[in-house]
């Protein structure tokens, strides 16, 4: 008789699509200059009569709070990601920052990555092993595990 699992059975293309989106969210937040908003100082007319509506709004502080708060949730974010690629063994911290943590993204296929970043080279197999396990660590550590059958959001369920 074989042993039954009691894990669910891992959903790799959709896992692995849900990482790279992590990873893509990484690499804008990092790499991209976001613009502060800033406050109109100048009044748009309305035909509307003013009075008071019982709303208190200070327009600058709250283009003040998103502005250190959406700073702070990007760095958060890239912090996080580059806290679980350190914990990661050399060979698959190194895959991820070269192929996937890197301005130039759109220009480092796999294979230049196996060829030439490791060495020596590797084959084919053995990177995708290596980026599977990698894969697999962000995954478990960022709740972004999809299991077969998963119905949900592709979300890890708890």
């Amino acid at each position: 008789m074989g042993q039954q699992s009691f894990l669910p059975e891992i959903d790799r293309k959709k896992t692995q699509a849900a990482v790279e989106a992590a990873l893509e969210k990484y690499r804008i937040n990092k790499f991209l200059t976001y613009e502060d908003r800033e406050a109109t100082t100048t009044t748009a007319w309305s035909n509307t009569p003013k009075g008071f509506t019982g709303v208190i709004s200070d327009q600058t502080a709250n283009i003040a709070i998103y502005n250190v708060d959406s700073q702070a949730a990007r760095k958060e974010y890239c912090e996080r990601i580059e806290r679980v690629v350190g914990r990661m063994p050399k060979k698959e911290a190194l895959l991820i920052k070269e192929r996937y943590m890197t301005i130039e993204y759109d220009y480092i296929t796999d294979q230049r990555v196996y060829s030439f970043i490791f060495d020596p080279p590797i084959s084919e197999p053995t990177y995708s092993k290596i980026r599977w396990r990698a894969f697999y660590k962000l995954a478990s550590d960022l709740r972004l595990i999809v299991t077969k059958g998963d119905g949900g959001d592709g979300r890890e369920k708890d």
